[in-house]
C-alpha cells in the first residue's frame, strides 16, 4: 500500500466527535434591531491579493438570557464577517444572494476569508452581486485579539506571555473553567437560536429570507445547519414561517453534510481532552456542566487549547511580516510545559525523539514560512480537522516521521489524515525553508522521497498559499480558530438520540425542503464515505481546511472549485 497516501479501509470510531471541525469605526442601527448602539459595522482593511471585495467586522446586540448567569458584556453580542462586492450593493437585502456560514469545531470566522473573497469574486465575474456572511461562535466573544493585532511577533509573544502591555492593555490570561458557568447551556439549541436572531435582525423580511439566503457551513457547521433546518422558533410546531428551512433558500456543506446525525462525520480525537465520558447520559452530563464538575470548554494539553490556538496566530505574523525569513520564534517563545508538549508532538521524528526531547524545534534553522508550514500543512501536523496543503519543506535533507502518534495509520483517519508526514533532518544544519504550493512540481523542486521511495507530495496535492493562509490566521479581526469551544455543543450532538435533544428537531422535513450543495475535499475526512446520491463536488488533492484556504487559480492552471461550485450555487435567474 502506498505509504504517502494511507487510505483507510477500516470502521471509523466513533467516541467523541471533534474533527468536524481585520479603519475607522461605522456603527448604526441594523433594520429591526432596535435603538442605535445594538450593531456596529467596523471597515476591514486586508492585503489580499483577490480584489473587488469589500470586508467588514458586523457586531449585533443579541444579549442571552439572564438565567445564562454572569459573563463579560462583549458576550452579549453576535460578530461575524461580511463580504461584499465592491461594485455591489450596500446593503445586504440588495444582494443576489447571502451565504451565511458555520464555522467547524475549534474554528473561528477568519478562517473562511480566502473562500469568502473567491466566491464573491467569482460571482461578480458572472454579474451576480453576493454577500458571505461568516459567523463567529458567541464563545469566540471571550479571544483577546490584541498581541496578534499589534502586527509584531515579539510584541505579540511578550503580550500573551510575559505581562508586556500593548496600547495600555495587559493580557488578563487564558479563561478558567470557574468562569464559564454561563457556556454550560452554550449548545445546538442556543447555537441555531443565534443564527436565526442574527438573520431576523439583519434582514427582517421573511420572505427576503427565504429568496435571498443560503445557509450552510464547514466540518461540524454542516450538522449545525442540518439542526438549524429543522428548527421551529417560535414554539409553535404548526405555524412555519419561523421554522429553519423557510429562512434559506438553500444549503450548502463544505468538507461534511447537511444532517442531524454524525453519521461519517464521527472520527477519533486523542484520548485526553477532558471531554465527559458518553456513556453518561443527558441530564448527568448537563448537571457536571452546570457545576463545573466537566469542563464546559473543549481542551487538551497538546495542541487543542487557547494558549495554542494562539500560537498559529503568532505564527502567521511571522510569515507574513517576512515568509522567508529565519524564525526566531521557536527559541524567543517561553519553554512551559503546554508549549514544549506541543513542539515535540509536532517535531519529533519518533518516539525516541519525543520522550528525550532531543533534537528539539529550536535546534532546528526554519524561515518563517517553514514553522507555519510545519503547524498545518498536512505532510507534517497529525491531527487532520487542521490540516491544509499548502506546500512542502525545501533546503535540506526530509525524513520520515515515524512518531507513532503523528501517523496513525489506517485504523483512525479521522484523527491522523490520509497524507505521509515528513521532517526535516539536519538540526543545527541548513537553512529549511518553505516551497510553496505552487511551486511543488516546479523544475527546480527535489522531489522529496519517504523511505520506501515515494514522493511526499506533487502538485497535484497542494492547493493552498502559505501567504494567504498567514494572512487569514493574522491580519483577520476575528480568529481563525476558535479558543474557547462549547463542551456541550459537542455532548449534544453525540446524545442526539436522547430526548433533550431529539426534540429539537421540529421539522426533520425541513432537511431536504430546499437544494443542497456538498463539496468535499478529496483526501479530507469524508473521502470516499459518501453515500453517492448526495451526488458531491470532490475537490481533487484538498485537505479539510483546504475547502476553506484554496488559492483562486490551482496548479492546474484552473479556478478553485469549492467558490466555483458555491457561486454557481448562489446564482439567481436573470
Amino acid at each position: 500500500m502506498n505509504r504517502r497516501i494511507r487510505k483507510s479501509r477500516g470502521k471509523w470510531h466513533g467516541a467523541v466527535l471533534a474533527v468536524l471541525l481585520t479603519a475607522g469605526t461605522l456603527t448604526a442601527a441594523a433594520p429591526g434591531a432596535g435603538a442605535e448602539g445594538t450593531r456596529t459595522e467596523t471597515p476591514v482593511t486586508s492585503t489580499s491579493p483577490v480584489t473587488g471585495v469589500t470586508e467588514s467586522m458586523v457586531r449585533v446586540k443579541v444579549p442571552l438570557p439572564e438565567s445564562a448567569g454572569p459573563r463579560p458584556s462583549a458576550c452579549d453580542w453576535l460578530s461575524y464577517l461580511r463580504y461584499r462586492s465592491a461594485d455591489g450593493p450596500a446593503a445586504s437585502a440588495a444582494a443576489d444572494r447571502i451565504l451565511i456560514a458555520q464555522p467547524g469545531i475549534l474554528e473561528g470566522a477568519g478562517a473562511f476569508d480566502s473562500v469568502a473573497r473567491n466566491t464573491v469574486t467569482r460571482a461578480a465575474g458572472q454579474g451576480q452581486h453576493i454577500e458571505f456572511w461568516a459567523l463567529d461562535r458567541r464563545s469566540n466573544c471571550l479571544e483577546d485579539r490584541t498581541g496578534i493585532a499589534s502586527g509584531d511577533q515579539h510584541t505579540a509573544v511578550d503580550y500573551y506571555y510575559r505581562g508586556k502591555q500593548v496600547d495600555g492593555r495587559t493580557f488578563g490570561g487564558y479563561t478558567g473553567n470557574a468562569q464559564l458557568g454561563w457556556m454550560a447551556k452554550l449548545g445546538i439549541e442556543q447555537t441555531v437560536r443565534d443564527q436565526y436572531d442574527l438573520l431576523t435582525a439583519e434582514l427582517p423580511s421573511q420572505a427576503l429570507r427565504k429568496r435571498k439566503v443560503l445557509c450552510g457551513g464547514h466540518s461540524l457547521g454542516g450538522v449545525i445547519t442540518g439542526y438549524f433546518a429543522a428548527a421551529d422558533f417560535d414554539g409553535d410546531r404548526t405555524t412555519t414561517e419561523d421554522a429553519g428551512y423557510n429562512q434559506c433558500a438553500g444549503y450548502f456543506a463544505l468538507d461534511t453534510t447537511v444532517s442531524t446525525t454524525l453519521g461519517d462525520l464521527s472520527g477519533s480525537i486523542p484520548g485526553d481532552t477532558n471531554l465527559p465520558d458518553i456513556g453518561l447520559g443527558y441530564g448527568v452530563v448537563q448537571a457536571g456542566l452546570d457545576s463545573g464538575v466537566l469542563p464546559r470548554t473543549l481542551s487538551a494539553p497538546v495542541l487543542l487549547n487557547p494558549e495554542t490556538m494562539t500560537l498559529l496566530g503568532i505564527a502567521g505574523l511571522g510569515a507574513l511580516k517576512d515568509l522567508d525569513g529565519e524564525a526566531d520564534l521557536p527559541g524567543y517563545l517561553p519553554r512551559n510545559l503546554n508549549i514544549e508538549a506541543t513542539n515535540r508532538f509536532l517535531f519529533a521524528k519518533d518516539t525516541a525523539a519525543f520522550l528525550s526531547g532531543s533534537p528539539a524545534v529550536r535546534d532546528f534553522r526554519l524561515t518563517n514560512g517553514a514553522v507555519l508550514g510545519a503547524l498545518l500543512d498536512d505532510n507534517s501536523v497529525p491531527l487532520a480537522f487542521l490540516q491544509t496543503s499548502v506546500g512542502f519543506f525545501d533546503g535540506g535533507p526530509i525524513a520520515d516521521k515515524s512518531f507513532p502518534a503523528a501517523n496513525g495509520g489506517d485504523a483512525r483517519p479521522g484523527l491522523y489524515g490520509t497524507a505521509y508526514k515528513a521532517i526535516p533532518d539536519r538540526p543545527h544544519g541548513p537553512l529549511y525553508t518553505w516551497r510553496n504550493y505552487d511551486r511543488v512540481g516546479d523544475a527546480d523542486d527535489p522531489g522529496y522521497r519517504s523511505a520506501d521511495g515515494t514522493p511526499f507530495t506533487g502538485a497535484g496535492e497542494e492547493v493552498t498559499d502559505v501567504r494567504q493562509l498567514a494572512r487569514s490566521l493574522a491580519e483577520q479581526p476575528l480568529d481563525f480558530t476558535e479558543q474557547y469551544f462549547p463542551t456541550k455543543l459537542v455532548t449534544d450532538l453525540e446524545l442526539a438520540t436522547s430526548p433533550q435533544v431529539k426534540k429539537l428537531v421540529v421539522h426533520p422535513e425541513g432537511l431536504k425542503a430546499n437544494p443542497v450543495l456538498t463539496v468535499l475535499a478529496g483526501a479530507g475526512l469524508l473521502a470516499g464515505r459518501v453515500p453517492a446520491d448526495l451526488h458531491p463536488v470532490v475537490a481533487d488533492g484538498y485537505q479539510h481546511l483546504d475547502v476553506l484556504t484554496a488559492a483562486p487559480v490551482q496548479n492546474n492552471g484552473r479556478p478553485e472549485p469549492v467558490s466555483t461550485s458555491l457561486a454557481g450555487f448562489a446564482r439567481t435567474p436573470r
